[in-house]
């Protein structure tokens, strides 16, 4: 006989068609989850679920005050480091979830946007030139560093390497999340590969 499926309930029961794949068993949502509305990646949604434990929250209070109050009380008490172990992931990766739990529900970067963020006469990559500085606003983090959208039409990369303490507010150095989505931004264009649409970026400083 061939092994059941591996989502199989432990509580014995009629045997299941043979075309059924066990999906209730696999915790796979019928409704909308509040994870996605936020910046968080599904493979981690696992993890800030660990985390809201942790910190005694819910996912229906993300965005709000309660639960920022939560988080930032967290942090203070325990570095970003030691969370990231007890809930078995990355301090980037937790940064990241932290920066998703804490915005409202469904913010959207782009909803402040304004052409003073972008400069004038630069609309596409081929207006880019290696050493232009350029303003912009993070569009989304990820493990490897932070994409800017600086109204090109295709969002810059700014790589962990050049997210450097010295070129961040003394405020943001103390907190938990060094580049979250939303923040104005300037940056230098280090590279542009305009057959693969990739825009190296390198930050000079965080905008008030």
């Amino acid at each position: 006989a061939k092994p059941s499926s591996e989502c199989a309930p432990a509580v014995p029961e009629k045997p299941a068609p043979k075309k059924s794949k066990g999906k209730a068993g696999c915790n796979i949502p019928t409704s909308l989850n509040p994870l996605d509305q936020t910046c968080i990646h599904p493979e981690s949604y696992h993890v800030a679920q660990r985390f809201l434990s942790l910190v005694g929250g819910s996912v229906d209070q993300i965005g709000s005050a309660g639960l920022k109050h939560c988080v930032e009380s967290k942090v203070n008490t325990s570095c970003v480091e030691e969370l990231a172990k007890k809930v078995d992931t990355t301090p980037e990766t937790l940064k990241l979830i932290i920066d998703g739990l804490t915005q409202p529900p469904g913010f959207d970067i782009r909803q402040n946007f304004g052409q003073a963020d972008f400069k004038r006469g630069i609309v596409s990559m081929s207006d880019l030139r290696v050493g232009a500085v350029l303003t912009g606003r993070v569009d989304n983090t990820t493990l490897f560093g932070a994409f800017v959208d600086i109204g090109v039409g295709r969002a810059g990369l700014i790589h962990k390497s050049n997210i450097t303490l010295d070129k961040l507010p003394v405020s943001q150095r103390r907190r938990s999340l060094v580049l979250g989505p939303g923040e104005r931004v300037e940056v230098r264009v280090l590279n542009i590969d305009v057959k693969r649409g990739r825009i190296g970026l390198d930050l000079i400083r965080v905008l008030q």
